[in-house]
C-alpha cells in the first residue's frame, strides 16, 4: 500500500531530490540536473518565486521505499492573470512529478489535489516546476534524445498515468530541431539579405559588460511581447535578478542579439550553448572536481547543439511582415556565429506554443521539424 509524506526533514527533501537519479539510471537520454541546482530551486529563502507562490512536496513510500514525488503549488501572480490566457483564478499546480509505479502515480496526484482544493482552487495544472518561466509540461513525443539544456524529460509511462487521474490535454509546446551548418532555405536568405539593406534596422550583440542594462532591455520587451500569449506570468524584478545570475555563464555577446527599428529595441533573441552536453557526465554533482571541468568548458565553450530559450517581438509589430524579417535576421545572425565561433550543428528552437502560429511558422521557414512535444495537462478540482 502506498502512503503519502509531506516533505518536513532534510531527509525527506533529499529524497525527493535524489529520486530520479535512481529511477533514470539507467535511460541514456537522461540528463542529471546539478543537485545543487535542484535545492535552490526548492529553496524559500533562495528562490523569488516563493515571494508570490506557496508549494508542498510530497513523497509516496512502498513500505520504506520512496517510490514517487510530486509538488502542489498556487502561484499568486498565476492566479491573477485573466482566466482566458489559460489560468486565473482558482487555478493551481502540481509538478517535479516522478513515480515508480501506476499506483504511486495516483496516489500522489490525489494528494497535490487534495492541498489544492483546502486552499479553495477550483482547477489542477500541470506540470510546472515551479512556474511557466522553469521546466513545463509533460514529454509525450520525443523520447529517442536527450532533452536540451532546461527542458524537461520524464518517463514515457507517465502521460498514461496521468490522463487515467482524469486530466486532459489544454496546450502543447513544441521544440523544433533545426539544421544550421548548411544556412536557411533561400527564401529565408532573401528576407534576410532584404533587411540587411534596411537602413531603419540595426541588429546589434548585446554587451555582457552592460549586462544589467541589457537584461533590462531584453526583460521589457519580453513582458511585453509574450503578454498576451497563453499562460503568460510576467517576472518579477526579484526573478529577473535569480535568472540572470544563472544564467550570466551561458551568454556571449554573440549568441544573444537585439534588433532596433529606428534606434528602439524592438525585438531579441537569445541562445546559448546546450549545457546538457557538458551535464550528461557529471553526475549531478559539481564536487569534488567537476566544477574544474564545467568553468573550463564555459570559458569558449563548443557545442554540438544551440538552444533559442527566449525570442519575442513588441507587440506593436506582431502579425506585420517586418516581425518575420527581424526574427528571421536574428535567427541567420546568430546562426553565422554559433557555426563558426562554437562549432554548432544543429539548432534547438523553442518551447513554442502549439497556439502561437507566427512563432511555429518561423520555426518551420528555417527548415525546422518538431522533435518533441510537451503537454500541459488541466483538471477541475
Amino acid at each position: 500500500m502506498v502512503q503519502i509524506r509531506p516533505v518536513k526533514t532534510k531527509a525527506d527533501l533529499k529524497a525527493f531530490v535524489d529520486l530520479p537519479f535512481r529511477l533514470y539510471a539507467n535511460d541514456p537520454n537522461w540528463v542529471p540536473p546539478l543537485k545543487d541546482e535542484v535545492y535552490g530551486m526548492l529553496s524559500p529563502a533562495k528562490n523569488p518565486w516563493f515571494e508570490h507562490g506557496e508549494a508542498q512536496l510530497f513523497l509516496a513510500l512502498t513500505g520504506e521505499r520512496v517510490t514517487g514525488r510530486i509538488s502542489a503549488h498556487i502561484d499568486f501572480l498565476a492566479t491573477g492573470q485573466p482566466a482566458e490566457q489559460g489560468m486565473g483564478p482558482g487555478c493551481g499546480f502540481w509538478g517535479w512529478f516522478e513515480a515508480e509505479d501506476g499506483e504511486s502515480a495516483a496516489t500522489l496526484m490525489a494528494a497535490a489535489e487534495d492541498w489544492l482544493r483546502g486552499r479553495g482552487m477550483t482547477k489542477s495544472m500541470g506540470p510546472a516546476s515551479f512556474s511557466y518561466w522553469d521546466e513545463i509540461g509533460q514529454l509525450v513525443e520525443g523520447f529517442d534524445t536527450p532533452p536540451t539544456a532546461m527542458m524537461a524529460f520524464n518517463a514515457q509511462a507517465y502521460q498514461s498515468w496521468i490522463e487515467k487521474a482524469g486530466y486532459g490535454g489544454v496546450q502543447d509546446l513544441y521544440t523544433y530541431d533545426v539544421p544550421i551548418t548548411g544556412g536557411f532555405p533561400e527564401i529565408v536568405n532573401r528576407v534576410v539579405a532584404s533587411g540587411e539593406r534596411n537602413a531603419r534596422i540595426n541588429i546589434r550583440r548585446v554587451d555582457k559588460r552592460k549586462f544589467d542594462q541589457e537584461a533590462a532591455i531584453i526583460i521589457n520587451i519580453l513582458n511585453d511581447a509574450w503578454s498576451d500569449n497563453w499562460g503568460f506570468v510576467p517576472f518579477t524584478d526579484r526573478e529577473i535578478e535569480y535568472a540572470g545570475k544563472k544564467l550570466k555563464p551561458l551568454i556571449f555577446n554573440d549568441l544573444v542579439r537585439i534588433a532596433e527599428v529606428d534606434g528602439e529595441p524592438v525585438a531579441f533573441m537569445i541562445t546559448i550553448p546546450d549545457l546538457n552536453e557538458r551535464l550528461m557526465d557529471l553526475g549531478g554533482n559539481l564536487l569534488p572536481f567537476n566544477w574544474i571541468k564545467l568553468l573550463w568548458w564555459l570559458r569558449a565553450p563548443r557545442a554540438k547543439r544551440m538552444r533559442v530559450p527566449l525570442m519575442g517581438v513588441l507587440k506593436k509589430y506582431q502579425a506585420t511582415r517586418l516581425a518575420s524579417q527581424l526574427a528571421m535576421m536574428l535567427i541567420e545572425f546568430i546562426r553565422r556565429d554559433a557555426v563558426t565561433k562554437f562549432g554548432a550543428q544543429r539548432g534547438d528552437f523553442g518551447w513554442v506554443l502549439s497556439s502561437n502560429g507566427p512563432m511555429r511558422s518561423v520555426g518551420e521557414a528555417v527548415g525546422g521539424k518538431v522533435n518533441k512535444v510537451y503537454r500541459i495537462y488541466e483538471k477541475a478540482l
